[in-house]
């Protein structure tokens, strides 16, 4: 049955309205009923069904925000008819209509993934309070998925830049390196004197592709953090493996702390490991040939507390607050030349406290900075 033409009054703007009115479809095998539900539902378009082959008919055609099902229906009931929604387009909004103490029938609907329910005998108030509500609902959730599809296209192309650079870099470095191979020894003194220069900034490029490369799989592309035990010496023994050959280049002693037994700690392993690397990195950036960092973990209640402290430049108390900002780089120099992007810290503290811990620094002018990861353990 199609929609009748009720008079209109004015309502309060819904948020999705926009260029069109909501529509409801009422599924009700009493005329009655559908009535009573047009009238309550005055300020929006209502469009009504006998069952629920009518309504899979009128969803092909017509654009429905929520469909308002009775159960109890001849041909096809309510049940059936929300099955076979899912099965058409599992974000539709869906309520249904029961009678009073029909547990069962709430159970099962709820396993098909029913969005509200309402009682019978409806009350126009309350009926027009739970449409208002899954309206809303239905928009919060359009806004979400279209943050994550923006989200996904962000990460696609970084993804994409990133690769379409990292070729052509790496050819240039390779064709630098073969130049400067080949160069007669008794000549072309700019050209040796400019090759390293150009060689340097080749590779400091090819650094910054390998960070977009890094954040755009590990950072935009993270969903939830999956938290589940695990033993620290793994994953920073793999993050100390991986700063091995810069420490040593740098001429950096580096030496750890550990206690004789670390109880496992809850975090989401590639996260955990994301905060290890940045703050090793950070430590390692900033010390200066033939420093020293120390790494050691230490229990405190239900926290492990792992500190990774360096003895190079400090950062200045007034840009202390400021280093867990967005893109924000420490600069001690002022040389504006700082490798990176300014992400780390500030995606090490989101990835901390999402997983139940925190990180803070500790810094003093001159003598140096110390991190600390705030990790809960296993039996936290």
């Amino acid at each position: 049955m199609s929609a009748g033409k009720r008079p209109q009054q004015q309502v309060a703007p819904q948020p999705a309205l926009q260029q069109r009115r909501q529509s409801i479809l009422v599924v009700d095998d009493e005329p009655v009923l559908r009535d009573l539900c047009a009238r309550a539902l005055d300020g929006y378009r209502v469009l009504e069904a006998e069952n629920g082959r009518q309504a899979l008919t009128i969803l092909e055609t017509e654009q429905v925000d929520v469909v308002l099902s009775d159960v109890m229906m001849p041909q096809m009931d309510g049940l059936d008819l929300l099955r076979r929604i899912r099965e058409r387009d599992p974000d539709q909004v869906v309520v249904m209509m029961t009678g009073y103490g029909d547990r069962e029938v709430v159970l099962r609907a709820l396993k098909l993934d029913a969005d509200d329910f309402l009682t019978k005998p409806v009350d126009p108030l309350q009926l027009t309070t739970v449409i208002r509500k899954t309206l809303e609902k239905k928009v919060l959730r359009e806004e979400l998925l279209r943050a994550r599809k923006g989200d996904r296209l962000k990460t696609e192309f970084l993804g994409l830049v990133s690769h379409k650079l990292k070729t052509p870099v790496t050819v240039i470095s390779l064709f630098l390196q073969n130049l400067a191979r080949e160069l007669p020894q008794d000549g072309m003194d700019v050209c040796r004197q400019n090759l390293p220069l150009i060689q340097r900034e080749t590779d400091y490029l090819a650094e910054l592709i390998q960070g977009l490369l890094y954040y755009s799989e590990k950072v935009l592309a993270a969903g939830r953090p999956r938290i589940e035990p695990i033993e620290l010496h793994g994953p920073l023994k793999d993050c100390l493996d991986e700063i091995e050959l810069r420490v040593r280049a740098a001429g950096i002693r580096l030496s750890t702390r550990f206690p004789d037994r670390i109880p496992p700690v809850r975090a989401d392993r590639e996260r955990l490991v994301f905060c290890l690397r940045a703050l090793l990195d950070n430590a390692v950036k900033f010390t200066p040939c033939g420093g020293r960092i120390e790494i050691g973990v230490e229990r405190a209640d239900n926290r492990v507390l792992l500190h990774i402290a360096d003895d190079g430049p400090g950062i200045d108390p007034k840009e202390l607050g400021r280093v867990f900002d967005k893109f924000h780089q420490v600069d001690p120099q002022r040389t504006g030349q700082v490798p990176g992007f300014g992400l780390g810290l500030y995606y090490t503290r989101e990835f901390c406290r999402a997983m139940g811990g925190d990180v803070r620094l500790d810094s003093t002018p001159g003598k140096g900075t110390r991190a600390t990861l705030v990790l809960p353990t296993g039996d936290a």
